[in-house]
């Protein structure tokens, strides 16, 4: 089991299942973000910890996660796929199994700031792992399965811990991510191999100057913004949900991690709505979303003083993330196809830029609201709202558009 394992190419008869193992390791960022959200009302119970505390385990494993893709298509172009792959598994293991078993709350928040770092050099390394091994339109479509699986790694991953948390308690989350990790390492020791035919050296300075670039062109800085406010929205009600549908409402987690599944296939929804209006004009489609947004937001206040139960509550949260993810697709997809000669680094740098806002806004704004009832989300839904408003008009006045 030398170096030479870790250096050998992919073998043409073992492109297939490396195909389906690469596809395997992809939702590993949404499940070590979203698997332990029905548990974080048991975490902060028998860690003697505050909510707040339990919440920042998932904003510090973002912004871990959106600062590694700065720089992680670089490492991986110099390095290999390959290796970094197998390292990230081996580290995933270690770190998920420290976290399943400490019950110090500064250890969690170390292993989540390594696993978000892992998430993000996993996510691209296999990424590239497409690009390298397909061409044409074969590309196209596997970059695409790509993208769905990817998005179905958050939408299942609470569904499945909501009954981890029931029958096992939130530690079991934690076990069965290790265990997933164990059992990906094992099948890509023995039919991955590395798909990187050319390295290219890795160079600060070069690419300092094209985030310096990207960064310039107001558009795509503007559409970065747009992308963090709208998955801002998501990540707030990740952050508060279930402490209010557990905690404040009484019901189980199984309950709570059915309302992310559903609110899950929300955002899918509004990603599947953008596609579906790819060629209609760009910014008036985008203002009559917020628009929209910010009408159901208004209706939202009003019912709360009516109706103040679950069902309210997720069919309100259901209609706000199909505009959240309407807007983010549209603007997400923009982004990355901004600068085609440089694809690889746009999309680091929106993937970063995205995760690092909406860490920040989301905890910041639960951190101010304490949201603990429907009228208090739908406080926190209007700040994003307006801030969405205020971005579109900055559009318009710097003329920033497409």
């Amino acid at each position: 089991m030398g170096l030479e394992n870790f250096m050998r190419m992919l073998k043409e008869k073992n492109k297939f299942i490396a195909t389906i193992l690469a596809f395997a390791m992809i939702p590993m960022s949404g499940l070590a973000t979203d698997i332990y959200l029905p548990s974080m009302p048991s975490m902060a119970t028998e860690l003697h910890q505050p909510e707040s505390n339990i919440q920042l385990t998932l904003s510090i494993f973002l912004i871990s996660y959106g600062i590694t893709q700065f720089f992680a298509g670089s490492i991986v172009d110099s390095f290999g796929r390959y290796r970094i792959s197998m390292a990230s598994l081996a580290l995933f293991i270690v770190s998920f199994l420290i976290t399943a078993t400490t019950q110090n709350i500064f250890v969690i928040y170390a292993m989540r700031v390594l696993q978000g770092v892992l998430s993000g050099f996993a996510v691209v390394s296999k990424r590239a792992f497409f690009v390298d091994v397909y061409e044409g339109d074969e590309r196209k479509h596997y970059l695409s399965i790509m993208t769905i699986v990817w998005s179905v790694g958050p939408i299942i991953a609470p569904f499945i811990g909501g009954y981890l948390q029931k029958i096992f308690g939130w530690q079991s989350n934690f076990y069965v991510l290790a265990g997933y990790s164990l059992v990906l390492l094992i099948f890509e020791l023995i039919f991955s191999g590395e798909t990187l035919k050319k390295r290219n050296p890795f160079n600060v300075e070069f690419l300092l100057k094209e985030y310096d670039t990207m960064f310039k062109a107001k558009d795509f800085f503007y559409g970065m913004v747009m992308c963090g406010l709208s998955y801002s929205m998501i990540m707030f009600f990740n952050l508060c949900g279930s402490f209010i549908i557990e905690h404040k409402m009484g019901y189980s987690e199984v309950v709570a991690g059915y309302v992310s599944l559903i609110l899950g296939f929300a955002w899918m929804a509004g990603g599947f709505l953008g596609k579906a209006l790819i060629n209609k004009a760009f910014l008036p489609k985008i203002r009559y979303a917020n628009f929209i947004q910010l009408l159901l937001i208004v209706l939202m206040f009003i019912a709360s003083y009516f109706s103040n139960n679950i069902y309210s509550l997720v069919a309100f949260a259901f209609v706000i993330h199909v505009t959240a993810g309407f807007i983010f697709n549209n603007y997400f997809s923009y982004c990355i196809g901004r600068f085609p000669n440089s694809a690889g680094l746009a999309g680091g740098m929106t993937g970063g830029v995205v995760f690092i806002i909406t860490s920040a806004i989301s905890y910041g704004i639960v951190a101010l609201i304490k949201p603990q009832v429907q009228l208090e989300v739908a406080e926190g839904y209007f700040v994003l709202g307006i801030l969405g408003l205020f971005i579109l008009s900055m559009i318009k006045w710097r003329k920033a558009h497409v």
